[in-house]
């Protein structure tokens, strides 16, 4: 399989999209700020936000400075908002045990609030040149296309799916950090998961997936996300009038917000005690 490394890599240098935390002058932290920013949201919608948060707090130590609230409050629209809580209190734990330096090895960064496996595996990978297996949703589906032939990956990492990102690592660090947002690249605008522009890919002729006919996915059903209506949307609106409040927001104004009582006072209290709401002593909410 190493002969998918010259096309791949070769590929990704004509092809690469040209992203901040990219850049060869993005600092570690632009690179975590990425990372927690565009789990299971478009490239899209975090560009803006990404760059309003680097130029407010450019370092872990000015995002530290400031309260939770506001790291809720700058994350905007973004979705999934324990996110901003914990890359706040990560920022906290870096100034704290790191001297505000966001570390390098896998392990340190494993133990921030809110960073896991992948998380940092892609830190230490792209903010440090580090060689690690990174499987991200793009590139699960790359490998299992190219290797395996099946359309689609298991719903969660296999030992499998790890070996064999492990064996096609690169041996050289700088190679292997290439290689790794390479194959993410490939991912996310050609091998999409729908519609894969096949015709475009630098490794068809050595694509397992390709030469079995495309066969259609026959694994379990693939969980699909819905919005309206629920838990999610009721919190998302809740969130988003105390998020554009100047200060203390009313039960009055957040009833306004979603007419379904129960699902209304069920979502405010998970926003209550997920941290990103609180309670204030006159019966008021803000944020923390």
């Amino acid at each position: 399989m190493s002969d998918l490394h010259e096309p791949i890599l070769a590929w990704y240098d004509e092809h690469a999209r040209d992203l901040p935390w990219r850049s060869t002058s993005a600092s570690p932290w632009s690179v975590m700020v990425s990372e927690f920013m565009l789990q299971q949201t478009p490239v899209a919608r975090v560009l803006p936000v990404h760059e309003a948060w680097l130029q407010r707090w450019p370092t872990p130590a000015a995002m530290a400075a400031e309260t939770s609230g506001e790291a809720v409050r700058a994350w905007g629209r973004l979705g999934y908002p324990r996110r901003a809580l914990r890359l706040h209190a990560a920022a906290t734990t870096i100034v704290e045990r790191h001297g505000g330096e966001v570390p390098a090895s896998y392990d340190d960064l494993r133990d921030l609030p809110g960073v896991g496996d992948y998380t940092a595996a892609a830190i230490a990978t792209f903010a440090h040149g580090r060689r690690h297996v990174v499987l991200d949703t793009n590139v699960r589906r790359v490998l299992t296309r190219v290797a395996t032939g099946a359309e689609f990956p298991a719903a969660s990492v296999t030992k499998g799916e790890r070996t064999l990102a492990a064996e096609l690592l690169p041996t050289d660090e700088p190679t292997a950090a290439t290689w790794s947002v390479a194959v993410m690249e490939l991912g996310a605008l050609v091998c999409t998961a729908a519609n894969p522009r096949c015709h475009s890919c630098p490794v068809a002729d050595r694509c397992a997936w390709r030469a079995a006919g495309h066969p259609a996915y026959d694994g379990p059903p693939r969980k699909v996300q819905s919005w309206a209506g629920t838990d999610r949307q009721c919190r998302g609106r809740l969130l988003a009038v105390l998020r554009d409040a100047e200060g203390e927001v009313s039960q009055d104004r957040l009833d306004a917000a979603w007419s379904e009582e129960l699902q209304r006072a069920r979502c405010l209290a998970s926003l209550v005690e997920d941290g990103l709401v609180a309670r204030t002593p006159r019966g008021s909410y803000a944020l923390p």
